[in-house]
């Protein structure tokens, strides 16, 4: 079987951010399938152009076409909605060119691509899978990103017309159902292959054991120290924050946190990646003479796991809407697959994942001063933190293994063709 997907921020091991839609891929052409992915130009966090190939072959079987996209991620709203745009005219022109196709597969946000994924399977005579990773616009407009009434309404419009006119739908968290069901669609079926984690490339420890970490599974070397050595940090606590820097991320609750324990010398909060508030976040941690506080560029995928092998809890925060609630963060399951305690200040079902696993304390989001007094927990208590971070390993394995859902996904791709 041959599959088209559209996913304009297709994230390989070696660049930053989530690679979900790679380990599906990589399992599909295992398996004896085609993919071909129409991916962007620009990085998922930095909105850089990408030194990259227009065509990529990664893996036998797997094609990367790129398409070009204007603008860029960190030039704000409206430049970014150009670049979703525009993808999305360069995508439909790059999908009408590939031939033989089977399946078309289409993943949201942004949504715009959805919009591609049903041209061209419409052009194309064949059936196609909507993927919703975030409901948006839902999303942009209680974080405050999206305001405009009429890029809302037709944002909205577009929503519901992709839901309706999909072949399939596939959610990747049990709390975007009854959001779906409202919305409409038109009556069918909503399947749920949820966010999880490759388990084979996670380094799991127990907490306190900082040795230097192997050489991740995807090929990738790593130093012998991305954080302790490097960064002066041996003996810390280290609570780690992977990933976007943005106004969904209301990282300033991790400042407040920072501040809290700054007496407190065995703790240190790191945060890696990048994103539109990173430079305001930084400027707002020098202010207050944070040394407790560290920003660090983003890492490869592949590198991740090294990274998290030296830290003693993982952080996932968002921004304290009622939206959020409904999402499964890549990041917690990256944190629990390599034994980490978790802190999570986000409500809704995660939270009821972590509470459910043993695996970490929820604390209230957007309130920094719980979050530090979670951090300083289980600084004070090494067993309580090893015991979380052994119960959140064991519950990855038996619920959110990404081999098992990438076969669940081919399942509902084969069902289509």
């Amino acid at each position: 079987m041959h599959i088209l997907l559209i996913h304009q921020v297709f994230i390989r091991p070696e660049d930053p951010g989530g690679t979900r839609h790679y380990d599906f891929a990589r399992y599909l052409v295992e398996n004896g399938h085609r993919v071909t992915v129409l991916a962007g130009t620009r990085g998922y966090l930095t909105g850089e152009p990408l030194s990259a190939d227009r065509r990529e072959t990664p893996l036998p079987g797997l094609e990367i076409v790129r398409c070009g996209v204007a603008g860029g991620e960190r030039r704000g709203f409206a430049w970014r909605t150009i670049g979703y745009f525009s993808f999305m005219l360069s995508s439909f022109w790059a999908g009408l060119r590939t031939a033989g196709v089977d399946v078309l597969w289409g993943t949201s946000p942004p949504i715009f691509q959805g919009w591609t994924a049903w041209l061209l399977a419409r052009s194309k005579g064949r059936p196609w899978l909507l993927e919703v990773r975030d409901l948006w616009p839902e999303f942009a407009v209680q974080v405050g990103a999206l305001r405009n009434r009429r890029l809302i309404a037709l944002s909205e419009w577009l929503e519901g017309f992709l839901y309706r006119h999909s072949d399939q739908i596939v959610v990747n968290s049990p709390g975007f159902v009854e959001h779906l069901r409202g919305v409409g669609v038109g009556g069918k079926e909503i399947l749920i292959v949820p966010n999880g984690v490759n388990l084979n490339s996670a380094m799991p420890k127990g907490l306190g054991e900082h040795e230097a970490a192997p050489t991740t599974t995807e090929g990738a070397s790593t130093p012998g120290s991305l954080l302790r050595e490097t960064h002066g940090l041996e003996g810390k606590f280290i609570a780690l924050y992977t990933g976007a820097h943005g106004m969904a991320n209301d990282l300033s609750q991790l400042v407040h946190a920072a501040s809290t324990l700054k007496q407190d010398p065995r703790i240190v909060i790191v945060l890696v990646g990048d994103g539109a508030e990173k430079a305001a976040l930084q400027n707002q941690a020098q202010a207050k003479q944070l040394n407790n506080l560290i920003f660090l560029p983003p890492v490869e995928k592949a590198s991740v796991p090294a990274l998290l092998a030296e830290a003693d809890c993982g952080i996932a925060v968002l921004k304290a809407i009622p939206m959020f609630t409904t999402t499964y963060p890549n990041k917690v399951f990256d944190y629990m697959a390599s034994k980490l305690p978790v802190v999570v200040a986000i409500d809704g079902v995660i939270r009821e994942v972590v509470e459910e696993a043993g695996a970490g304390i929820y604390v209230t989001p957007g309130d920094g001063a719980e979050v530090g007094e979670a951090i300083r927990r289980l600084a004070d208590d090494p067993e309580l933190a090893r015991g979380m971070g052994r119960n959140g390993r064991a519950y990855v394995e038996a619920r959110f293994d990404r081999q098992e859902l990438a076969g669940k996904m081919e399942e509902v791709l084969l069902a289509l063709g």
